[in-house]
């Protein structure tokens, strides 16, 4: 999956890397919610997608959570990961793997990108700025 591709047309194609504009394009609504420890997740029913938000979380975490719930959106849309968990033994780490790629393209500038040749070290970096 060219992740790269996909995030460099989706910029392009939409003129801006913020998330929550992205969403607001594509239609994907995006809801407020406490939801304990979970920071946020991505779910479709009736073809309406939609992002959870934990309302407890900093705001300096909300576009790193929405873009990684938008890479879910984007690069799988009709998976839905809750029920996946809940309900089966797939593993979802790929799927995990491939949002926090989806992020680290579509937040982080590509010269940072460009020094940064770990997909993991370029996520936990960009988590603690």
């Amino acid at each position: 999956m060219d992740i790269k591709g996909i995030v460099k047309r989706l910029k392009k194609n939409h003129n801006t890397c913020d998330p929550f504009r992205i969403c607001e394009d594509l239609d994907i609504v995006f809801r407020y919610e406490e939801l304990g420890e979970i920071l946020g997740f991505y779910d479709v029913h009736f073809r309406m997608k939609s992002i959870h938000l934990n309302t407890s979380m900093h705001d300096d975490m909300l576009p790193f959570v929405c873009a990684h719930e938008l890479g879910h959106a984007i690069l799988q849309p009709n998976v839905n990961t809750p029920f996946l968990r809940k309900h089966t033994l797939f593993s979802i780490d790929k799927i995990e793997r491939q949002a926090n790629a989806f992020v680290v393209e579509l937040l982080l500038p590509d010269e940072f990108l460009d020094e940064c040749s770990d997909i993991s070290f370029a996520t936990m970096a960009f988590l603690s700025v």
